[in-house]
């Protein structure tokens, strides 16, 4: 299930300011990264399963290896883990809405700390740049 119109998707900001405000909110990376891409996922254990939220990004510019990435957030997305194959996101997925309200809490506070350090997206930058007449 991707989570619409959280003003987090295409955000850009510094890896260490993603990371760090991530983490404050329950996201870890632990590990899911390459050089070019991180995962940060919340797990969550209910009774109706294992659910994961994950909000994916990609390097813009720099190693994520070397820590010296600018992230660019992608749509978060939240998932049903299945033992041994792994997590589905697909459609057809239910998702107990405890769960889904408790993920859109955690998405809007990202947004909220996201803001507090005046990250924009490229899309809204535009807009807000003064047209000459």
């Amino acid at each position: 299930m991707y989570f619409e119109n959280t003003n987090l998707e295409n955000l850009t900001a510094d890896q260490e300011l993603i990371e760090n405000i991530m983490k404050k909110n329950g996201l870890e990376c632990d590990g899911a990264w390459d050089y070019e891409r991180m995962t940060f996922d919340r797990r969550f254990d209910t009774r109706e399963g294992t659910y994961y939220l994950r909000v994916f990004a990609y390097a813009q510019s720099g190693d994520v290896g070397a820590h010296d990435a600018v992230l660019t957030l992608m749509k978060p997305v939240l998932g049903k883990h299945y033992y041994p194959h792994g997590v589905e996101y697909g459609a057809d997925e239910v998702y107990p809405a405890h769960l889904v309200k408790k993920c859109d809490e955690i998405l809007n506070k990202v947004r909220l700390d996201l803001e507090a350090f005046a990250i924009e997206s490229p899309s809204n930058k535009k807009a807000m740049e003064p047209v000459n007449a």
